[in-house]
Protein backbone atom coordinates (compact mmCIF):
# COMPACT_ATOMS: atom_id res chain seq x y z
CA UNK A 1 0.00 0.00 0.00
CA UNK A 2 2.74 2.35 1.25
CA UNK A 3 4.63 1.60 -2.49
CA UNK A 4 1.02 2.16 -4.33
CA UNK A 5 0.42 5.80 -2.46
CA UNK A 6 3.95 6.54 -3.57
CA UNK A 7 3.42 5.76 -7.04
CA UNK A 8 0.30 8.06 -7.02
CA UNK A 9 1.98 10.81 -5.52
CA UNK A 10 4.91 10.73 -7.49
CA UNK A 11 3.13 10.61 -10.89
CA UNK A 12 0.87 13.42 -9.81
CA UNK A 13 3.87 15.29 -8.78
CA UNK A 14 5.22 14.68 -12.17
CA UNK A 15 2.21 15.84 -13.80
CA UNK A 16 1.90 18.83 -12.46
CA UNK A 17 5.43 19.88 -12.52
CA UNK A 18 4.50 20.55 -15.81
CA UNK A 19 2.15 22.98 -15.64
CA UNK A 20 4.45 25.76 -13.21
CA UNK A 21 4.85 29.15 -14.62
CA UNK A 22 7.85 30.22 -13.73
CA UNK A 23 7.34 33.68 -11.79
CA UNK A 24 10.63 35.28 -10.54
CA UNK A 25 14.07 34.17 -10.63
CA UNK A 26 17.50 35.24 -8.66
CA UNK A 27 17.51 38.59 -10.67
CA UNK A 28 13.86 39.92 -10.45
CA UNK A 29 14.62 42.15 -7.53
CA UNK A 30 12.87 45.58 -6.60
CA UNK A 31 16.20 47.42 -7.18
CA UNK A 32 17.46 46.07 -10.32
CA UNK A 33 17.78 47.90 -13.32
CA UNK A 34 14.67 47.09 -15.72
CA UNK A 35 17.04 47.51 -18.87
CA UNK A 36 19.96 45.05 -17.76
CA UNK A 37 19.75 41.40 -19.93
CA UNK A 38 22.55 40.26 -19.87
CA UNK A 39 24.17 37.88 -22.93
CA UNK A 40 23.04 34.95 -21.86
CA UNK A 41 19.60 35.82 -20.28
CA UNK A 42 16.99 33.48 -20.78
CA UNK A 43 13.91 33.63 -22.93
CA UNK A 44 11.69 35.08 -20.66
CA UNK A 45 7.86 34.10 -19.91
CA UNK A 46 5.25 36.50 -21.50
CA UNK A 47 5.15 40.20 -20.09
CA UNK A 48 1.63 39.68 -18.75
CA UNK A 49 3.79 37.15 -15.83
CA UNK A 50 6.53 39.64 -15.15
CA UNK A 51 3.67 41.98 -13.12
CA UNK A 52 3.20 39.19 -10.54
CA UNK A 53 6.83 39.61 -9.34
CA UNK A 54 5.57 42.31 -7.25
CA UNK A 55 1.63 42.68 -7.38
CA UNK A 56 -0.53 40.42 -5.70
CA UNK A 57 -3.46 40.91 -8.60
CA UNK A 58 -5.16 37.88 -9.16
CA UNK A 59 -3.15 35.98 -6.94
CA UNK A 60 -5.25 36.18 -3.77
CA UNK A 61 -7.90 34.11 -5.31
CA UNK A 62 -6.33 30.94 -4.25
CA UNK A 63 -6.82 31.43 -0.79
CA UNK A 64 -10.94 31.74 -1.43
CA UNK A 65 -10.24 28.39 -3.28
CA UNK A 66 -8.79 26.30 0.11
CA UNK A 67 -11.52 23.57 -0.58
CA UNK A 68 -11.93 23.22 -4.04
CA UNK A 69 -10.67 19.74 -5.94
CA UNK A 70 -7.41 19.08 -6.53
CA UNK A 71 -6.29 20.19 -10.06
CA UNK A 72 -6.52 17.01 -12.71
CA UNK A 73 -3.36 17.33 -14.45
CA UNK A 74 -4.25 16.30 -17.80
CA UNK A 75 -7.14 18.51 -18.36
CA UNK A 76 -4.96 21.44 -17.34
CA UNK A 77 -2.47 20.41 -20.08
CA UNK A 78 -5.46 20.09 -22.54
CA UNK A 79 -6.27 23.10 -22.49
CA UNK A 80 -2.61 24.55 -22.13
CA UNK A 81 -2.70 26.19 -18.79
CA UNK A 82 -0.27 26.72 -16.54
CA UNK A 83 -0.21 27.92 -12.43
CA UNK A 84 2.18 30.02 -10.10
CA UNK A 85 3.67 27.45 -7.81
CA UNK A 86 1.27 28.03 -4.55
CA UNK A 87 -1.48 26.68 -7.02
CA UNK A 88 -0.07 23.84 -7.55
CA UNK A 89 1.31 23.14 -3.71
CA UNK A 90 -2.77 24.07 -2.91
CA UNK A 91 -3.72 20.81 -5.58
CA UNK A 92 -1.01 18.34 -3.99
CA UNK A 93 -1.68 19.15 0.01
CA UNK A 94 -5.47 18.89 -1.06
CA UNK A 95 -4.88 15.71 -2.75
CA UNK A 96 -2.20 14.83 0.80
CA UNK A 97 -4.99 16.04 3.08
CA UNK A 98 -8.22 13.97 1.52
CA UNK A 99 -6.21 10.85 1.03
CA UNK A 100 -4.59 10.70 4.19
CA UNK A 101 -7.78 11.57 6.19
CA UNK A 102 -9.21 8.50 4.36
CA UNK A 103 -6.36 6.33 5.27
CA UNK A 104 -6.29 7.34 8.81
CA UNK A 105 -10.28 7.17 9.38
CA UNK A 106 -9.36 3.22 7.71
CA UNK A 107 -6.77 2.15 9.89
CA UNK A 108 -8.57 3.44 13.14
CA UNK A 109 -11.85 1.49 12.34
CA UNK A 110 -10.11 -1.53 10.15
CA UNK A 111 -6.95 -2.01 12.48
CA UNK A 112 -7.80 -0.16 15.95
CA UNK A 113 -4.82 1.23 16.07
CA UNK A 114 -3.58 4.40 14.07
CA UNK A 115 0.54 3.78 14.23
CA UNK A 116 -0.18 1.40 11.10
CA UNK A 117 -1.27 5.05 9.16
CA UNK A 118 2.46 6.02 9.68
CA UNK A 119 3.90 2.57 8.03
CA UNK A 120 1.73 3.27 5.16
CA UNK A 121 2.09 7.08 4.67
CA UNK A 122 5.92 6.59 4.85
CA UNK A 123 6.58 6.99 1.40
CA UNK A 124 4.08 9.49 0.22
CA UNK A 125 5.76 12.01 3.03
CA UNK A 126 9.09 11.41 1.34
CA UNK A 127 7.80 11.77 -2.30
CA UNK A 128 6.13 14.66 -1.31
CA UNK A 129 8.84 16.42 0.57
CA UNK A 130 11.71 15.24 -2.18
CA UNK A 131 9.65 17.33 -4.69
CA UNK A 132 9.04 20.05 -2.13
CA UNK A 133 12.64 20.08 -0.89
CA UNK A 134 13.81 20.46 -4.98
CA UNK A 135 11.53 23.31 -5.06
CA UNK A 136 11.70 25.42 -2.32
CA UNK A 137 15.59 26.28 -3.06
CA UNK A 138 14.98 27.89 -6.62
CA UNK A 139 12.45 29.84 -5.43
CA UNK A 140 12.57 33.69 -5.79
CA UNK A 141 9.03 34.61 -5.54
CA UNK A 142 8.05 36.59 -2.05
CA UNK A 143 4.39 36.95 -2.22
CA UNK A 144 4.40 32.73 -3.83
CA UNK A 145 6.39 32.06 -0.39
CA UNK A 146 4.09 34.36 1.38
CA UNK A 147 1.13 32.38 -0.22
CA UNK A 148 1.97 29.25 0.62
CA UNK A 149 2.68 30.36 4.30
CA UNK A 150 -1.10 31.63 4.32
CA UNK A 151 -2.46 28.04 1.99
CA UNK A 152 -0.53 25.75 4.84
CA UNK A 153 -2.20 27.83 7.67
CA UNK A 154 -5.49 27.62 6.02
CA UNK A 155 -4.48 23.59 5.54
CA UNK A 156 -4.00 22.95 9.16
CA UNK A 157 -7.44 24.51 9.90
CA UNK A 158 -9.05 22.35 7.69
CA UNK A 159 -7.74 19.20 9.34
CA UNK A 160 -7.88 20.79 13.09
CA UNK A 161 -11.88 20.72 12.09
CA UNK A 162 -11.70 17.55 10.67
CA UNK A 163 -10.18 16.43 13.76
CA UNK A 164 -7.80 14.59 12.30
CA UNK A 165 -4.29 14.61 13.78
CA UNK A 166 -2.50 12.52 11.13
CA UNK A 167 -0.69 15.75 9.26
CA UNK A 168 0.15 17.66 12.32
CA UNK A 169 3.82 17.00 12.51
CA UNK A 170 4.59 17.52 8.41
CA UNK A 171 2.16 20.41 8.37
CA UNK A 172 4.57 22.16 11.26
CA UNK A 173 7.38 21.14 9.06
CA UNK A 174 6.86 22.70 5.76
CA UNK A 175 5.62 26.01 7.26
CA UNK A 176 9.18 26.26 9.11
CA UNK A 177 11.02 25.66 6.24
CA UNK A 178 9.08 28.45 4.27
CA UNK A 179 9.70 31.04 6.47
CA UNK A 180 13.19 31.44 6.29
CA UNK A 181 13.07 30.91 2.42
CA UNK A 182 10.39 34.04 2.38
CA UNK A 183 13.00 35.82 4.64
CA UNK A 184 15.78 35.25 2.55
CA UNK A 185 14.12 36.30 -0.36
CA UNK A 186 12.91 39.18 1.24
CA UNK A 187 16.75 40.35 2.49
CA UNK A 188 17.73 40.12 -1.29
CA UNK A 189 14.48 42.44 -2.30
CA UNK A 190 16.11 44.75 0.36
CA UNK A 191 19.74 44.23 -0.23
CA UNK A 192 18.96 44.84 -3.77
CA UNK A 193 17.75 48.60 -2.85
CA UNK A 194 20.52 49.25 -0.32
CA UNK A 195 23.15 48.20 -3.02
CA UNK A 196 21.22 49.69 -6.13
CA UNK A 197 23.38 51.57 -8.34
CA UNK A 198 21.60 55.27 -8.50
CA UNK A 199 23.77 55.95 -11.57
CA UNK A 200 22.34 53.62 -13.89
CA UNK A 201 19.26 53.63 -12.29
CA UNK A 202 18.46 57.21 -12.76
CA UNK A 203 16.23 58.56 -15.87
CA UNK A 204 15.41 61.96 -16.49
CA UNK A 205 12.21 62.12 -15.82
CA UNK A 206 10.40 63.19 -12.82
CA UNK A 207 7.38 61.07 -13.29
CA UNK A 208 7.22 58.13 -10.94
CA UNK A 209 9.70 55.82 -10.76
CA UNK A 210 9.79 51.93 -12.02
CA UNK A 211 11.20 51.07 -8.49
CA UNK A 212 9.42 52.50 -6.39
CA UNK A 213 6.44 51.32 -8.58
CA UNK A 214 7.80 47.75 -7.49
CA UNK A 215 8.31 48.77 -4.40
CA UNK A 216 4.44 50.17 -3.70
CA UNK A 217 2.85 46.78 -5.24
CA UNK A 218 5.69 44.59 -3.05
CA UNK A 219 4.23 46.17 0.19
CA UNK A 220 1.15 46.59 -0.67
CA UNK A 221 0.54 43.04 -1.60
CA UNK A 222 2.84 41.54 1.32
CA UNK A 223 0.81 44.18 3.72
CA UNK A 224 -3.07 42.89 2.48
CA UNK A 225 -1.58 39.02 3.04
CA UNK A 226 -1.00 39.75 6.77
CA UNK A 227 -4.08 41.71 7.36
CA UNK A 228 -5.57 38.60 9.39
CA UNK A 229 -1.85 37.41 10.88
CA UNK A 230 -0.72 40.55 12.03
CA UNK A 231 2.46 38.70 11.73
CA UNK A 232 5.11 41.29 13.61
CA UNK A 233 8.35 40.14 12.15
CA UNK A 234 7.01 40.59 8.81
CA UNK A 235 6.09 44.59 9.58
CA UNK A 236 9.31 45.05 11.02
CA UNK A 237 10.85 43.79 7.77
CA UNK A 238 8.45 46.07 5.70
CA UNK A 239 9.54 49.15 8.22
CA UNK A 240 13.64 48.33 6.96
CA UNK A 241 12.21 47.86 3.47
CA UNK A 242 10.77 51.06 3.70
CA UNK A 243 13.93 52.69 4.94
CA UNK A 244 16.03 51.52 2.27
CA UNK A 245 13.61 53.25 -0.69
CA UNK A 246 13.40 56.46 1.28
CA UNK A 247 17.26 56.54 0.88
CA UNK A 248 17.00 55.06 -2.27
CA UNK A 249 14.79 58.13 -3.57
CA UNK A 250 16.43 60.68 -1.86
CA UNK A 251 19.56 59.11 -3.95
CA UNK A 252 17.66 59.39 -7.16
CA UNK A 253 16.12 62.95 -6.77
CA UNK A 254 19.60 64.41 -6.26
CA UNK A 255 20.93 63.87 -9.29
CA UNK A 256 18.36 66.30 -10.34
CA UNK A 257 20.09 69.79 -11.02
CA UNK A 258 17.27 72.19 -9.65
CA UNK A 259 15.89 71.99 -6.13
CA UNK A 260 12.21 72.30 -8.10
CA UNK A 261 12.62 69.17 -10.08
CA UNK A 262 13.64 67.20 -6.93
CA UNK A 263 10.99 67.95 -5.16
CA UNK A 264 8.57 67.22 -8.15
CA UNK A 265 9.65 63.79 -8.30
CA UNK A 266 9.49 62.87 -5.07
CA UNK A 267 5.93 64.49 -4.87
CA UNK A 268 4.98 62.05 -7.60
CA UNK A 269 6.62 58.62 -6.32
CA UNK A 270 4.91 59.73 -2.75
CA UNK A 271 1.76 60.56 -4.52
CA UNK A 272 2.07 57.00 -6.57
CA UNK A 273 2.62 54.68 -3.67
CA UNK A 274 -0.21 55.85 -1.95
CA UNK A 275 -2.54 55.78 -4.46
CA UNK A 276 -0.79 51.69 -4.45
CA UNK A 277 -0.95 51.58 -0.90
CA UNK A 278 -4.84 52.57 -0.89
CA UNK A 279 -5.73 50.39 -3.41
CA UNK A 280 -4.71 47.05 -1.85
CA UNK A 281 -7.08 47.72 1.21
CA UNK A 282 -7.20 50.25 3.88
CA UNK A 283 -4.86 48.81 5.83
CA UNK A 284 -1.49 50.70 4.70
CA UNK A 285 -1.42 51.69 8.29
CA UNK A 286 1.65 53.33 9.25
CA UNK A 287 3.63 52.97 5.98
CA UNK A 288 1.05 54.94 3.97
CA UNK A 289 0.94 57.73 6.67
CA UNK A 290 4.72 57.91 6.31
CA UNK A 291 4.36 58.75 2.76
CA UNK A 292 1.27 61.01 3.81
CA UNK A 293 3.97 62.78 5.73
CA UNK A 294 6.29 63.19 3.44
CA UNK A 295 3.95 64.12 0.44
CA UNK A 296 2.70 66.89 3.12
CA UNK A 297 5.63 68.56 3.69
CA UNK A 298 7.31 68.15 -0.27
CA UNK A 299 3.73 69.43 -1.33
CA UNK A 300 4.54 72.82 1.16
CA UNK A 301 8.44 73.27 -0.30
CA UNK A 302 7.15 72.93 -3.88
CA UNK A 303 4.43 75.47 -3.38
CA UNK A 304 7.07 78.05 -2.17
CA UNK A 305 9.38 77.13 -4.84
CA UNK A 306 6.47 77.94 -7.38
CA UNK A 307 5.84 81.11 -5.61
CA UNK A 308 9.35 82.39 -5.64
CA UNK A 309 9.63 81.35 -8.82
CA UNK A 310 6.78 84.28 -9.94
CA UNK A 311 6.42 86.45 -6.76
CA UNK A 312 9.85 86.64 -4.70
CA UNK A 313 9.74 90.15 -4.34
CA UNK A 314 6.31 90.02 -3.12
CA UNK A 315 7.36 86.94 -0.55
CA UNK A 316 10.67 88.62 0.62
CA UNK A 317 8.93 92.02 1.39
CA UNK A 318 6.36 89.96 3.19
CA UNK A 319 8.84 88.13 5.26
CA UNK A 320 11.23 90.57 6.48
CA UNK A 321 9.23 93.97 6.51
CA UNK A 322 5.27 93.12 6.64
CA UNK A 323 5.76 91.53 9.91
CA UNK A 324 7.35 94.39 11.48
CA UNK A 325 5.07 95.99 14.38
CA UNK A 326 4.84 99.73 12.76
CA UNK A 327 5.16 100.89 15.95
CA UNK A 328 8.59 99.67 17.16
CA UNK A 329 9.94 99.27 13.79
CA UNK A 330 12.95 101.56 13.74
CA UNK A 331 12.33 102.22 9.95
CA UNK A 332 9.11 102.83 9.36
CA UNK A 333 7.36 101.28 6.35
CA UNK A 334 7.23 103.96 3.12
CA UNK A 335 5.23 104.30 -0.05
CA UNK A 336 8.43 103.45 -2.28
CA UNK A 337 8.92 100.41 -0.98
CA UNK A 338 5.91 98.76 -1.88
CA UNK A 339 4.88 101.05 -4.66
CA UNK A 340 6.86 98.65 -7.24
CA UNK A 341 5.45 95.66 -5.65
CA UNK A 342 2.08 96.86 -5.83
CA UNK A 343 2.75 97.71 -9.05
CA UNK A 344 4.47 95.16 -10.37
CA UNK A 345 1.55 92.39 -8.97
CA UNK A 346 -1.46 94.04 -10.49
CA UNK A 347 0.45 93.91 -13.90
CA UNK A 348 1.16 90.30 -14.46
CA UNK A 349 -0.79 88.09 -11.61
CA UNK A 350 -2.78 86.83 -13.50
CA UNK A 351 -0.46 85.74 -16.46
CA UNK A 352 1.74 84.44 -13.94
CA UNK A 353 -0.48 82.31 -12.12
CA UNK A 354 -1.60 81.18 -15.82
CA UNK A 355 1.90 79.70 -16.18
CA UNK A 356 1.91 78.31 -12.21
CA UNK A 357 -1.32 76.21 -13.78
CA UNK A 358 0.58 74.82 -17.06
CA UNK A 359 3.97 74.42 -14.77
CA UNK A 360 1.38 72.15 -12.54
CA UNK A 361 0.01 70.37 -15.35
CA UNK A 362 2.75 69.42 -17.00
CA UNK A 363 5.21 68.44 -13.65
CA UNK A 364 2.65 65.96 -12.32
CA UNK A 365 1.30 62.37 -13.29
CA UNK A 366 -1.53 62.23 -11.44
CA UNK A 367 -4.06 65.33 -12.23
CA UNK A 368 -5.79 65.66 -9.25
CA UNK A 369 -2.31 65.67 -7.07
CA UNK A 370 -1.37 68.69 -9.19
CA UNK A 371 -4.82 70.40 -8.50
CA UNK A 372 -4.50 70.16 -4.78
CA UNK A 373 -0.81 71.72 -5.06
CA UNK A 374 -1.67 74.41 -7.34
CA UNK A 375 -4.54 74.89 -4.83
CA UNK A 376 -2.75 75.21 -2.22
CA UNK A 377 -0.16 77.33 -3.93
CA UNK A 378 -2.98 79.61 -4.62
CA UNK A 379 -4.48 79.72 -1.36
CA UNK A 380 -0.41 80.79 0.08
CA UNK A 381 -0.36 83.20 -2.59
CA UNK A 382 -3.55 85.05 -1.27
CA UNK A 383 -2.33 85.19 2.23
CA UNK A 384 0.73 86.79 1.38
CA UNK A 385 -1.18 89.40 -0.66
CA UNK A 386 -3.90 89.85 2.35
CA UNK A 387 -0.34 90.88 4.65
CA UNK A 388 1.04 93.07 1.65
CA UNK A 389 -2.46 94.78 1.47
CA UNK A 390 -2.47 95.17 5.36
CA UNK A 391 0.51 96.62 5.63
CA UNK A 392 -0.19 99.21 2.94
CA UNK A 393 -3.09 100.33 5.70
CA UNK A 394 -0.62 101.08 7.94
CA UNK A 395 1.36 103.65 5.66
CA UNK A 396 0.79 106.98 6.22
CA UNK A 397 -0.74 107.76 2.60
CA UNK A 398 -0.62 104.51 1.77
CA UNK A 399 -4.53 105.01 0.25
CA UNK A 400 -2.47 106.49 -2.67
CA UNK A 401 -1.31 102.74 -3.88
CA UNK A 402 -5.30 101.88 -3.47
CA UNK A 403 -6.00 102.14 -7.57
CA UNK A 404 -3.31 99.73 -7.74
CA UNK A 405 -4.38 97.56 -5.56
CA UNK A 406 -6.02 93.47 -6.74
CA UNK A 407 -9.13 93.16 -4.46
CA UNK A 408 -8.83 89.88 -2.48
CA UNK A 409 -11.90 89.39 -4.17
CA UNK A 410 -10.85 88.86 -7.60
CA UNK A 411 -8.17 86.99 -6.35
CA UNK A 412 -10.34 84.47 -4.77
CA UNK A 413 -12.03 84.69 -7.87
CA UNK A 414 -9.56 83.06 -9.77
CA UNK A 415 -8.77 80.52 -7.41
CA UNK A 416 -12.18 79.23 -7.56
CA UNK A 417 -12.29 79.30 -11.52
CA UNK A 418 -9.27 76.60 -11.03
CA UNK A 419 -10.64 74.63 -8.17
CA UNK A 420 -13.28 73.90 -10.78
CA UNK A 421 -11.41 71.96 -13.37
CA UNK A 422 -11.80 68.99 -10.74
Amino acid sequence: MNKVLSAHFRAYILALEKLQLDIATSSDLIGVEARSTGLFSRAREPLKNRSAVFALGERINILKEIDQPALIPHIAEANSQKYPYEVLFRSLHKLLMDTATSEYLFCDDFFGEESIFYELFSGPFGVVDEHFNSILPNSYDAIGLMLMIRIIHQHQLVMSRRRIPCLDSYLDKVNISLWPRFKMVFDLHLSSLRNANVKTLWEDDVHPHYVMRRYAEFTASLIHLNVEYGHGQLELNLDRLRMAVDDLLMKLAKLFPKPKLQIVFLINNYDMTIAVLKEAGPEGGKIQMHFEDLLKSNTALFVEELLLEHFSDLIKFVKTRASEDPSSSSEKLTIAEVDTIVKDFASRWKAAIELMHKDVITSFSNFLCGMEILRAALTQLLLYYTRLSDSIKRIDGGSALNKDLVSISSIMYEIKKYSRTF
